[in-house]
């Protein structure tokens, strides 16, 4: 059985996002990745385009609730942001709970190319901490 990461946000619409299609990239198919949010809202179509310059097609991703997946065996739950840490349920089947504050890229739902540049920071950041997560972690994800 694949082991179950999560990544968990508030909307559910950028940072979780970005964090699930970074570490599925990552990883490919040994484990079984998620993303949620508090308040799902909507995939941001900005992170649509900043995940489309790394080659990493997102577009047909969906923004999900938490509740989804309170039932679920979760080995890694990992929130982005900080409402999301201090709001985030109880996951009484989670393993290993840890927080990264990833500064809200969201500014508006624009899309164009000058709005870019807060998702591309995010995304950055947040593949930083993949990477870094992969060799700290190491055991747990070959």
């Amino acid at each position: 059985m694949k082991k179950k990461i999560i990544f968990i946000c508030t909307g559910n619409s950028c940072r979780s996002q970005i964090a699930g299609a970074l570490m599925r990239d990552a990883i490919g198919e040994r484990f079984n990745v998620l993303s949620a949010g508090i308040r799902p809202s909507r995939l941001h179509p900005a992170v649509v385009k900043v995940m489309q310059e790394w080659g990493i097609n997102i577009k047909n991703q969906k923004s999900e609730s938490i509740n989804k997946y309170l039932a679920e065996n979760i080995d890694f739950i990992i929130t982005v942001c900080g409402k999301a840490n201090q709001a985030c349920p109880n996951l009484p089947n989670g393993k290993i709970r840890v927080h990264w504050d990833i500064k809200d890229p969201f500014h508006s739902w624009d899309s164009a190319d000058e709005d870019l540049a807060p998702y591309r920071i995010a995304r950055d950041e947040i593949k930083k901490k993949i990477n870094n997560l992969l060799k700290v972690e190491k055991s747990n994800f070959l």
